[in-house]
């Protein structure tokens, strides 16, 4: 019975510790993320805070001719198939070959 005890007792103590340290942790989080927007310019309430216009993203590297033909071939497969309609097909084609 004293080693059911003893295992008890040191489950126990480990268990408190746990919660302990992540109650610890919890708060101390919370208190930085009060931080954060207690630091951060509040907006009136009927205006808008904008960020800074981010570039557009710069253009990818030309796709190389071997895959724009193996999207074309998949494109024609479709339309055969009657998944996509002459328009739709003409529109893809438009967009792989950047046209």
């Amino acid at each position: 019975m004293p080693g059911l005890l003893r295992g008890v007792a040191r489950t126990a103590v480990i268990s408190g510790t746990a919660t302990a340290v992540s109650n610890r942790v919890s708060r101390r989080q919370a208190g930085r993320w009060a931080q954060q927007d207690y630091e951060q310019p509040a907006a009136a309430p009927n205006q808008q805070v904008y960020a800074a216009p981010t570039p557009p993203p710069e253009p990818a590297a030309a796709a190389s001719m071997d895959t724009k033909i193996s999207q074309l071939k998949e494109l024609s497969q479709l339309k055969e198939q009657g998944v996509l309609s002459e328009a739709e097909f003409a529109a893809q084609k438009g967009r792989i070959l950047e046209l």
